[in-house]
């Protein structure tokens, strides 16, 4: 393999450019990588030994990047945090991580700032914050790492929108030979070291896939374009002037995108565009088959978690097996077990189980029982739903928190959300499930509008119709409810539990809104939690 790695290229090239931050700021890999050793021997002169914790509370910087290369130097694990979590919330993933120092932005605003951390804590600034260190001024002097430590790695919590976030922590040991797995990975897709190539970044970095992906770029030599939360037009718009050629993206980013009036995408040139990589949520193939008619077949599709990587599929094989996420990428398997753990033959739906493609094994930290519920041998299953084909390609239908059962009969959300897409009048819609008292539960469908589409009795007669042309009855929404905007957080990720506390589907901090006989509209939100009172300063 050719030499990589972010340390080799900027001792090589340290003019040039490395990350291009949302104000503009262009920073060369000669000032992000001197940055990067006086944070970690800040890090260590702090007292800080390999395996303990940092945390980072930040939006999109280029200081994030800084801050996370020096823990990983260093030899620690890095806790990227959601920097949109109340105060409460933060403070949860920062005690049971153990994080030592903390990296926060100023834009979390002073109340938060004062509220996260305590004495036993480094509190570093990223920005102007009152009781926080200056990044600076932490990194002031000159020092390096007297001694040779091992690779550290992210410490992910996931699945912070359905309860108590957990985190995914995996061997120190086995940092380095993963790193190069994803790096010759990558070039097997076809993404080359160096070549010229530039990394957007449209999503939080305190995600696992984003925060990868530019690590990954960086460690390949490419430049890396970093955006603080995207809207379609400025998304076209960068790819245009940064001369963008990779890319992680959301299916909700493609809906969105399609969206545009046509004039509008005509006026940004994609044609820099070499390979986008999407996952985190399914697909409608029609918005993958507008996407590829637009952009060309650089489109890839991967599917995997937090705690295992799995499947890829290209836009060729997609296209010939509309739907799927891929087979398992080398390195990885996958299976489909019944709830006895008996593996199923191709066309049954189980839930989908892999090993990781690193050969690793990860624990959930401080929490050995849900280790041990997510496993069967070397498998690991994240509660996803789906089936293989004659050629062992994996279709997702679903998630088990997600599944709908109504009379005894199995619904997943996710078919009846791709019908709907389809739909020119929405925007961007979620189904859920309602108590029913004769059924157990109903979909209940959650809808956005496109803009100049008026919501009301005559456009849920219209999606109904729709709907029912493809779909059976017992899939067809009880409901209809219209929103402006539906909960998703910055990265795309819909807030399913807002919506079931709006359908009356769980117990919550504030009361449910009275539901509305049979199908009706609704375009105000439901009550704000405490939490969320507090996330957004009242």
């Amino acid at each position: 393999m050719k030499p990589f790695g972010f340390r080799y290229f900027a001792t090589r090239s340290p003019d040039a450019v490395a990350v291009i931050d949302p104000s503009g700021r262009e920073w060369t890999r000669g000032a992000l990588l001197d940055l990067v050793d006086r944070t970690a021997g800040a890090l260590v002169a702090a007292g800080l030994a390999p395996g303990d914790a940092i945390a980072i509370v930040a939006p999109n910087c280029a200081e994030f990047l800084a801050a996370h290369l020096a823990g990983l130097a260093a030899g620690l694990y890095v806790v990227p945090v959601n920097w949109h979590l109340a105060a409460p919330e933060i403070q949860y993933i920062l005690s049971n991580s153990g994080a030592k120092v903390v990296f926060a932005h100023a834009r979390l605003g002073a109340r938060r700032l004062a509220a996260i951390g305590s004495s036993d804590i480094v509190r570093v600034a990223l920005g102007d914050a009152d009781g926080f260190v200056p990044l600076e001024h932490f990194s002031g002097a000159p020092a390096h790492l007297a001694v040779q430590r091992p690779v550290g790695r992210v410490l992910a919590y996931t699945s912070a929108t359905t309860g108590r976030p957990k985190a995914v922590r995996l061997p120190l040991e086995g940092a380095s030979r993963a790193r190069a797995k994803f790096v010759a990975w990558h070039r097997s897709l076809g993404v080359e070291i160096e070549s010229g190539h530039v990394h957007l970044v449209s999503s939080m970095l305190y995600h696992a896939a984003p925060l990868d992906g530019a690590v990954v770029a960086l460690e390949m030599g490419h430049r890396v374009v970093l955006m603080d939360g995207w809207e379609p037009r400025s998304l076209l718009q960068t790819i245009d002037d940064r001369g963008v050629t990779t890319a992680f993206m959301v299916p909700t980013m493609f809906v969105r995108l399609l969206k545009l009036p046509e004039d509008v995408r005509r006026r940004y040139s994609t044609a820099t565009l070499k390979f986008v990589i999407h996952g985190g949520a399914p697909c409608p193939p029609d918005v993958k088959r507008r996407m590829l008619a637009w952009w060309g077949p650089i489109i890839w599709e991967s599917y995997g978690a937090t705690e295992v990587q799995g499947c890829i599929v290209s836009p060729t094989e997609w296209l010939e097996r509309p739907g799927t996420v891929g087979r398992p990428i080398a390195g990885s398997q996958v299976k489909i077990l019944d709830a006895e753990h008996r593996e199923l033959p191709p066309g049954q739906i189980g839930r989908v189980y892999l090993t990781p493609h690193t050969g690793e094994r990860f624990e959930y930290l401080r929490d050995p029982k849900k280790t041990a519920a997510c496993r069967h041998g070397e498998f690991v299953t994240v509660g996803d739903r789906g089936y293989l084909d004659e050629d062992g390609y994996l279709f997702l239908v679903g998630r088990d928190a997600e599944l709908i059962i109504s009379s005894g009969m199995n619904i997943y959300p996710a078919e009846i959300e791709q019908v709907l897409l389809a739909h020119p009048a929405v925007t961007d819609c979620a189904v859920v499930g309602a108590p029913d008292e004769l059924s157990g539960e109903v979909p209940e469908a959650h809808v956005e509008v496109a803009p100049g589409v008026a919501a009301g009795a005559e456009l849920t007669d219209e999606l109904l119709r729709f709907l029912a042309q493809r779909l059976s009855s017992m899939k067809l929404p009880r409901r209809i409810e219209y929103w402006a905007a539906l909960p998703r957080d910055p990265n795309g990720k819909l807030l399913r539990r807002r919506l079931k506390r709006a359908a009356g589907g769980e117990a919550c901090e504030a009361p449910a809104p009275a539901r509305m006989p049979a199908i009706g509209q609704r375009m105000a939100q439901p009550p704000e939690s405490p939490a969320e009172r507090a996330r957004n300063g009242r």
